[in-house]
């Protein structure tokens, strides 16, 4: 190996989970971050502490369990944020503390109402504040992309004086030009006196669909951290893809010079496990993870691709996990290799519900005559996506021409059996009117999408479906052989979310 080591901090349970709907559960949170460590991410941001008691006790299940990664908990610049971060991890192997302040002059005259001193004595606080709880404090310029190249000078060597070693320039708005930003942060490091002291980080976003551009810019002018998140997830239009980051750094190893720890191996699994918890399906013609990054239509192209893999192709499918999609297990497969399998693929439960979950992959084994990975992990979010105040027991629908379609669910309501019934305009709408019939939680539809699994037509349909109500978005999630089924168990899910939703504080306001 030549080059530097990049530092790849991974962002996706604190800001990927910002995106409308993007919320998870603390199952769930630990599942993805079982996955990052697997991946081989060096920081896992697992969330923003004082946020909620739901954020608190995740971030701390994932301090508890991880331990070849750094866990990090992202802070205001205020004692008292400090201080639940600090507590969240502090059982973590390697803790940090992710302090933050606007440092642009919108920021500071709009939002916090300070002037620039001020911001510059709070910052030196907080970061000394964090310090004295661990030794690894990050410390962030909210907005730097838009500040004052003078002001981030001196706010960042009195932080770095303080005692934080890692220096996060953040494109807060996506509003960075690549060679511009590599201009900013190449700046940085040859005027702050101390910036030997201090690795230099960057956090960008994708509104402009520079996210990875100004990232890799970044790198080549010095950077030695990049934030980031699987599938690009994120508020907005998502940050720079983790995926693409690292298989850029790989690829073009010859001009950017830096190798970085990521078993690459992996990436596909973990985008997969991600879009599946969260609802949001990777577009086909995504980089590195969608479905046709690897295919080859042009009669052209697969001429080539025949004679020399290298005519169309600077990466091998396998190198990012492609291959990991076989065949596991069939319906005499027994328990102990069920739950191997989940084991293998970071998935642990307990007891009871490793009974239900395999109860569930007997039934579909019966339907389908192979059973991926894919199916494991789908199978087992339908199962422990969210708390049971409704729980799916059956469905009967009928779609006749001529006649409207009729749907009769029986479902569980805190355990007390419920059946709905209504006509719609298809089989789905008829099945979402007949829960509602019941339940009339008054949550408007926002989206509803279908994803098969795996190829062919026993694959199971995984459905999508986002809900919103009294400003809160969640995203549930179904999968079954039968669509429509599908459809009813993730619009269960999506109503067991609400049911379970707590006001959140946005970290930057």
């Amino acid at each position: 190996m030549s080059g530097r080591n990049l530092v790849i901090f991974d962002t996706t349970l604190r800001d990927g989970e910002q995106s409308p709907g993007a919320s998870m559960t603390g199952e769930e949170k630990l599942r993805i971050a079982k996955a990052l460590e697997r991946l081989g991410v060096d920081v896992i941001e697992a969330g923003f502490a004082a946020a909620s008691p739901g954020d608190f006790a995740a971030i701390q299940q994932i301090a508890n369990t991880i331990k070849k990664s750094t866990i990090c908990s992202l802070s205001r610049a205020l004692d008292k944020d400090i201080e639940r971060a600090a507590e969240a991890i502090k059982n973590a192997a390697r803790p940090r503390i992710h302090t933050f302040i606007a440092t642009s002059p919108i920021h500071m005259q709009h939002k916090l109402r300070m002037e620039p001193d001020q911001v510059v004595e709070q910052a030196i606080a907080a970061v000394k504040k964090a310090r004295s709880l661990v030794d690894d404090v990050e410390f962030s310029c909210e907005d730097a992309g838009r500040s004052d190249i003078d002001f981030l000078c001196r706010i960042i060597e009195k932080t770095i004086d303080a005692g934080a070693r890692t220096i996060n320039i953040p494109d807060t708005v996506g509003y960075a030009i690549p060679e511009e930003f590599a201009d900013r942060i190449r700046t940085l490091i040859e005027r702050i006196p101390n910036a030997d002291k201090a690795i230099f980080s960057v956090h960008c976003h994708n509104d402009l669909g520079l996210a990875v551009a100004n990232s890799l810019a970044a790198v080549k002018a010095g950077a030695g951290q990049v934030e980031c998140t699987i599938n690009g997830l994120g508020e907005r239009a998502g940050n720079a893809s983790l995926e693409e980051i690292v298989m850029a750094t790989r690829t073009r190893k010859d001009f950017l010079d830096v190798t970085c720890g990521i078993d690459t191996t992996q990436i596909v699994p973990t985008s997969k496990l991600v879009s599946s918890i969260t609802g949001f399906q990777v577009q086909r013609n995504k980089a590195i993870v969608g479905a046709n990054a690897f295919a080859h239509e042009s009669g052209i192209h697969q001429d080539g691709m025949l004679k020399n893999r290298e005519t169309y192709e600077i990466m091998r499918a396998e190198d990012v996990g492609w291959t990991t999609n076989r065949l596991t297990l069939g319906k005499l497969s027994g328990r102990n290799a069920f739950n191997a399998r989940l084991n293998e693929l970071g998935v642990h439960l307990e007891q009871e519900a490793l009974n239900e979950a395999f109860v569930r992959f007997k039934t579909l084994a019966d339907k389908k005559t192979e059973i991926f990975d894919e199916d494991l992990i789908a199978l087992v979010n339908d199962s422990v996506a969210a708390a049971d105040t409704y729980k799916f027991d059956a469905l009967e629908c009928h779609s006749v021409p001529g006649h409207k379609p009729h749907a009769v669910i029986h479902f569980s309501v805190d355990g007390c059996e419920s059946t709905g019934e209504a006509d719609g305009s298809g089989p789905v709408d008829a099945t979402f009117k007949a829960i509602e019939s019941v339940v009339e939680s008054g949550a408007h539809l926002l989206l509803y999408s279908v994803n098969a699994v795996t190829e062919g037509t026993d694959s199971q349909g995984e459905v999508s479906v986002r809900l919103e109500h009294s400003g809160h978005i969640v995203n549930g999630s179904g999968a079954d052989t039968d669509i429509v089924v599908a459809s009813a168990k993730a619009y269960i899910n999506a109503l067991n979310l609400l049911s379970g939703t707590r006001e959140r504080r946005h970290p930057q306001v």
